[in-house]
């Protein structure tokens, strides 16, 4: 008995890789579409939040780039133009900057009278800079040597500086400077301990001698990485054993 012969059917239509293929393609295309629609900004936009970073005060006057939440809770007034009119706002805040400049002013010219006064400008100086207003207080005023206890004689110029601060809301630093000449004892291993002591001592006094808020001061211990003069004379030592305080420029 003859075997009967099994014929193949033959698939029709497109082969398996040009399937592959055409999926690969479309997905390309999609990705150049999403990329082309990214590229689509809003130019306005754009340059006014480009401008923000560039000058926060541009925040203060033109509308926010991203739609609010709650638009009703705009606090600006609309002119008759129907434009918010939110001038005022900058010139008062220009006014609070200068109100605070001329307060540090003051406080540098009460400081300065009272050091002319009291004949204590050979151990304390008063200067102002971008900071603030920096008060450096000389070792020989404050301490003993290698001591971070407080001088009696100390005493009334702090409770000046106290005075002054009670009437300003100014963030308040204190930094404690050594000389290089190494110091190992008990208290205090090396020149950051005293450093870092000294600095909390003048805190210290000056929140004990009047109910100042305690989240308005700050201290540092720099020991002997940030001298006034180099360390290669008993006279240029002494500048460097130091504590300043720095009545910071809230700006």
């Amino acid at each position: 008995m003859k075997r009967r012969s099994i014929r193949q059917k033959t698939k029709k239509g497109a082969p398996k890789w040009m399937v592959t293929y055409s999926d690969m393609i479309t997905l390309i295309l999609v990705f150049f579409i999403l990329l082309f629609s990214m590229s689509q900004i809003d130019q306005t936009k754009f340059d006014q939040v480009t401008e923000s970073f560039q000058n926060r005060m541009i925040l203060d006057f033109l509308p926010s780039a991203v739609p609010l939440d709650h638009p009703t809770e705009n606090t600006g007034e609309k002119s008759d133009n129907g434009t918010l009119d939110e001038i005022e706002p900058i010139y008062l805040a220009k006014d609070e900057v200068e109100d605070r400049n001329d307060e540090l002013d003051d406080l540098m010219m009460s400081v300065s009278q009272y050091l002319e006064e009291n004949n204590l400008n050979d151990v304390i100086t008063a200067n102002r800079n971008d900071r603030g207003v920096v008060l450096v207080l000389q070792e020989k005023i404050l301490f003993k040597s290698g001591e971070a206890e407080i001088l009696e004689e100390a005493g009334p110029f702090l409770n000046h500086i106290v005075s002054l601060l009670s009437d300003l809301p100014n963030q308040v630093k204190v930094e404690g400077h050594t000389d290089s000449r190494p110091i190992s004892n008990y208290r205090y291993p090396s020149n950051w301990e005293l450093s870092g002591a000294r600095a909390s001592s003048v805190v210290r006094y000056l929140l004990e001698a009047k109910s100042l808020h305690m989240e308005r001061f700050s201290t540092v211990g720099y020991a002997d990485t940030v001298p006034l003069e180099p360390n290669t004379s008993e006279s240029n030592m002494s500048k460097n054993r130091r504590v300043e305080i720095i009545i910071l420029d809230n700006e």
